[in-house]
């Protein structure tokens, strides 16, 4: 084999392995299961398979019916991703990005530099973009539960609930013993924008309460 041909064979397996990387880091950022190594890896396999169904059987080779394989076959690395927790589906982006940089892997593996690193880009502005628009304007659900000794506590929580756009869609007192203090147990169920109704925002907020205890936050 030529040094030309196999100088080539080598820029393509680092560059489909750096691509991958760059999408496995917003996702290692994001604290995915899938990061940094899967991606690269999966970029790296797919473009050394494709390598090889160009190279590694001769001029009667069809590289197509190699290279399909590698389609088929990323779909149990994402299933792997995919998870059923609390009645939500968690993985399908990390899952996707799999399959993307499968994609990558074949376009760099079959010499087509240019579109596998457009198609990179455009993977990265996606994430990137469709989280911050996520963050911006999804609502979900949220349930918090606490234990305090005063009621104007209480008052206070929900004023500044209301201030920060939570909207509490149900809520319930009840009375609780712990030690020598009466203390009352507070469920709500709040609606409101994913930012100001996560967990760090509601314990930054109830932080300020020095007899307010927490009792969970999802």
């Amino acid at each position: 084999m030529p040094n030309e041909v196999l100088l080539n064979m080598i820029m393509r397996l680092a560059m489909a392995g750096f691509l991958g990387t760059l999408i496995g880091l917003e996702r290692e950022y994001r604290a995915k299961d899938a990061g940094m190594r899967t991606h690269f890896l999966v970029a790296l396999g797919s473009a050394l398979i494709m390598i090889v169904s160009q190279y590694g059987f001769g001029e009667g080779g069809d590289p197509s019916r190699v290279a399909a394989q590698i389609v088929s076959g990323i779909g149990f690395i994402g299933a792997g991703t995919i998870m059923m927790h609390k009645q939500f589906v968690r993985g399908l982006t990390t899952a996707a990005g799999l399959w993307v940089a499968a994609g990558i892997g074949m376009a760099i593996g079959g010499g087509m530099y240019l579109i596998g690193i457009v198609t990179t880009v455009f993977t990265l502005i996606g994430l990137e973009f469709f989280q911050i628009l996520f963050q911006r304007f999804h609502s979900k659900n949220t349930q918090l539960v606490f234990t305090t000794r005063r009621h104007s506590d209480l008052v206070r929580i929900t004023e500044k609930l209301n201030e920060s756009g939570c909207k509490i869609m149900n809520c319930s007192v009840t009375s609780c013993a712990e030690g020598k203090h009466d203390r009352i147990r507070v469920k709500m169920l709040l609606f409101g924008h994913s930012h100001n109704s996560d967990e760090t925002s509601l314990v930054k907020l109830l932080e300020e309460f020095s007899s307010v205890s927490i009792e969970k936050i999802e």
